[in-house]
């Protein structure tokens, strides 16, 4: 039973939420499916070992949970957004303009994005250039900037495997998505010419984002158990998906390489994979003092026994953060974060 200290403490604070008379008890989480394991891991163990009560966690995406997060102060909006990219100006805007001012910054960890196909199929080692290829609109062949015209991936490189391309990729809403976009399909682009190409004839960065319209990239706006499904249907098929999803799914999934290096936890904390990316998540300080255990929440989450090395979090997959002990001290001075550069 919560004691009588901290039950007065909710409700003084409670003043804070614009006519709301009584905070709920109940922490409220929302956000990226690739945080939303370790997330329900921590509150579970968080309702178990404290006198709160476990913390509601669910899913929607990234920009989405940044986005409900942004919607006001008060007892109808969420305490926390979980994010599988970093949250952008235009995000702190939105909560400024809706009065929510202070926002704490929370990195947990890293993860890596992962590129896995059936089990029985053949092996597949990528490098950017060759996604950029499979997948973008445009893609220059013999000196050209054309139309994509791949239709195997051994077109696109002999050693490839003789197998239809065919990508199941993280929709547009998902924090994976933003990573896929930077660190695959830009570098890739850079890497196989079809950025200068694009540069020579006017065009923009961005251009190298846009993909191929003809079914063969296909955006999965679900979680990760739709993408292993559609690879399930679609033997040829090749998904994206965070390095734990796929390290708990080793007996469906065989794990390419990219750039010569296998995807680990080793790999990614070293920083020798090329396509890993910080999670984390962002906090609403004006309901630290609101909702009960919240302050509590966020210092357990990033707490060594929980994020550290050799915690569940890590057996899971998460790839500890080396500057887990600074995020802790800005947990506990309740640091907000300011402007992005």
């Amino acid at each position: 039973m919560k004691s009588l200290k901290l039950i007065v403490a909710a409700l003084v604070a409670s003043a804070a939420f614009t006519g709301v008379a009584v905070a709920r008890d109940q922490i409220q989480i929302a956000g990226s499916s690739t945080v939303l394991p370790y997330a329900s891991i921590v509150a579970e163990a968080f309702g178990e070992n404290t006198e709160f009560a476990t913390p509601v966690v669910e899913s929607g995406g990234s920009g989405a949970g940044r986005k409900k997060l942004c919607e006001g102060v008060g007892e109808n909006t969420i305490d926390i957004a979980n994010s599988s990219s970093r949250i952008k100006q235009s995000d702190i805007d939105n909560c400024a303009a809706n009065g929510v001012k202070d926002i704490q910054e929370v990195r947990i960890g890293y993860d890596g994005i992962v590129f896995a196909s059936d089990i029985n199929g053949p092996e597949y080692a990528f490098t950017p250039a060759d996604w950029h290829s499979a997948l973008a609109a445009k893609v220059v062949k013999d000196g050209q900037l054309v139309d994509n015209p791949y239709k195997k991936w051994n077109e696109i490189r002999a050693d490839l495997p003789d197998q239809q391309i065919l990508a199941f990729i993280p929709g547009t809403k998902h924090g994976t998505r933003e990573v896929f976009d930077e660190k695959v399909l830009v570098a890739g682009c850079e890497e196989n010419g079809t950025a200068e190409a694009i540069k020579a004839a006017g065009g923009e960065e961005k251009e190298c984002m846009a993909l191929r319209t003809d079914g063969v990239s296909v955006d999965i706006d679900g979680d990760y158990t739709e993408t292993l499904a559609r690879v399930d249907a679609n033997k040829n098929g090749i998904g994206v998906f965070g390095l734990s999803f796929y390290q708990n799914n080793t007996d469906k999934l065989h794990v390419a390489t990219m750039g010569g290096i296998v995807p680990s936890v080793e790999t990614i904390a070293s920083g020798e994979y090329p396509v890993s990316r910080p999670l984390f998540f962002y906090v609403k300080n004006a309901h630290l003092d609101v909702v009960p255990g919240l302050q509590e929440y966020v210092e357990f989450f990033v707490s060594d026994e929980m994020a550290g090395p050799d915690g569940p979090l890590a057996a899971y997959g998460l790839v500890s953060d080396p500057e887990l002990a600074k995020t802790q001290e800005a947990v506990k001075a309740r640091t907000p974060m300011g402007a992005l550069n």
